[in-house]
């Protein structure tokens, strides 16, 4: 038996461990449980002796691609199991990362909800499309939907959707009703504005006649995923019926963006006491104490996320979808949790540009790849690589890279960035902000740097500084790297059509 497929079967066992996660309702367990179609290269199929799965595969490979999103709000890359959190146990999430490749140093360009929500939709970046808080995604402007509508597939969007330009301080925004047209060409869509009460969550959708606004049962990310199970079970209905339309899903939950509650089964597991903080957290015991405090029900409710993608993975293999269907999982930007004094989103900190990046599914033909992947994945690239992942080719108005090809081998790949590029465009004027514009970039050999208007502000070598403790932004032995970098950065703005004065040098 080959390696790959030593490889596999070890992995095989891991995802019955998942599996038994998602259906016992536990955070974590060991066991049988369930039946396992992850292992599925040809070796494997012989040695079990299953005729009919080698039918099924060839079917697959026949087959366009579903895909599937699934993404939280602020949930920093650093707070999972397999990123190497020993707060939080992720068994579900841990297994889609041994399946497929892990973007270990994805980030978003812009660490803010609306923001980041418009240039996953459309592969652009803020200042073109959504560049602050509660702005409104243009009517004009397409999305990835759009595109997919157009190359045949049936497009589902579930959740938070934060691009409506709703004003808060106007009431609250889910009881704001998002018309048909501005719902970012999804065929199917049920979804609120925003909405910071996790067991208050009112959701809306369809037109006309069939409109509704109803509120959710229980936990928001529970009767999220719930509904997102029906929509799942309804395409392998079609499949089963004979209809092949291949579909692109959406699920974007709130949490684990604040308020930090979760379920008692899961909340019960955190003892702030017990939460162990990064090393950049200031020793200042009210610092200290809310960040405990906060991270406790964080923590709890990721492993309520990780468990829900348990249910969806399950599924998906009961409906004989697993083979065809790719999950990408991410996050809209990270949560400074007391890291470097500060709370929340919107700055240029690790803690807050960093995001879990995923793209997994099963492995029924070799040419998948699997690993960790070193590339600066951005969200800005999300949009065109999913595109990637279905064969199609990426739009002209798409300003991302297609990264398809770092998971399916056969796909030709673009060329990839030696930098990411990073900005604040419209300051939120949020308390826990930086109440000034920025831009930024990040370098593949690992230097960050930041900078306000004519004025230099952060810069790190994250190689030997990777939480971000010596700022090197004002030291004369870095001038010439700071240049450099500055040059970069220039190159950036020009090649977007970003406006941002930088230093002179």
């Amino acid at each position: 038996m080959s390696d790959l497929c030593d490889e596999k079967q070890v992995l095989c066992r891991n995802r019955r461990q998942a599996r038994f996660t998602a259906a016992s309702g536990g955070i974590s367990g060991g066991g049988a449980g369930g039946r396992c179609v992850f292992s599925a290269c040809p070796d494997r199929i012989k040695t079990i002796g299953d005729e009919s799965m080698m039918a099924t595969l060839q079917a697959s490979e026949r087959r366009k691609q579903n895909v599937i999103w699934i993404f939280g709000d602020q949930h920093r890359a650093q707070a999972l199991g397999c990123n190497g959190d020993p707060n939080v146990l992720t068994p579900n999430i841990d297994n889609l990362a041994a399946a497929g490749v892990n973007f270990d140093r994805a980030l978003t360009g812009f660490p803010l909800c609306c923001p980041s929500r418009g240039t996953l939709l459309t592969g652009r970046y803020a200042h073109k499309v959504v560049p602050g808080h509660e702005y409104q995604l243009p009517a004009e402007q397409p999305t990835i939907a759009n595109v997919l509508n157009d190359n045949g597939y049936h497009t589902a969007y579930f959740g938070k959707w934060h691009l409506d330009g709703f004003h808060e301080r106007e009431g609250r925004a889910a009881f704001h009703i998002i018309p048909p047209e501005r719902r970012g060409g999804f065929q199917e869509w049920v979804g609120y504005e925003n909405n910071n009460s996790q067991w208050d969550c009112w959701v809306h959708g369809g037109e006309g006649e069939h409109a509704f606004h109803r509120r959710l049962p229980g936990f928001e990310t529970d009767a999220l995923t719930d509904m997102f199970i029906s929509y799942i079970k309804n395409r392998g209905q079609k499949r089963a019926a004979g209809e092949d339309q291949p579909f692109f899903a959406v699920l974007s939950v709130q949490p684990p963006h604040d308020p930090y509650i979760a379920p008692s089964e899961m909340r019960g597991r955190h003892n702030p006491a017990r939460v162990q903080l990064r090393p950049n957290v200031p020793q200042i015991p009210r610092l200290l104490q809310q960040a405990r405090n906060e991270l406790a029900g964080y923590y709890a409710m990721i492993e309520n996320l990780d468990w829900n993608v348990g249910r969806i993975r399950a599924a998906l293999d009961d409906l004989g979808l697993a083979f065809d269907t790719h999950i990408v999982f991410f996050s809209d930007h990270g949560d400074m949790h007391g890291s470097q004094g500060q709370f929340r989103k919107t700055s240029p900190w690790e803690e807050s540009i960093r995001v879990p990046m995923i793209i997994s599914g099963e492995q029924p033909f070799y040419g998948r790849k699997t690993g960790r992947s070193p590339v600066l994945f951005s969200n800005v690239d999300i949009a065109p690589t999913t595109l990637g992942l279905c064969g199609i080719n990426k739009p002209d108005w798409m300003d991302g890279t297609d990264y398809s090809s770092r998971r399916i081998g056969a796909r030709s790949s673009d060329n990839e960035p030696d930098s990411a590029y990073l900005q604040c465009v419209v300051p939120t004027g949020h308390g826990h902000s930086v109440d000034r514009a920025w831009r930024g970039i990040v370098t593949n050999d690992g230097w960050k740097y930041v900078c306000f208007e004519q004025l230099p502000w952060l810069m790190f070598n994250l190689n030997e500084d990777p939480y971000e403790q010596s700022n090197l932004a004002h030291n004369s032995a870095y001038h010439a790297e700071r240049k450099k970098l500055n040059d970069r950065l220039q190159e950036w703005i020009d090649a977007t059509g970003d406006r941002f004065a930088l230093p002179t040098y």
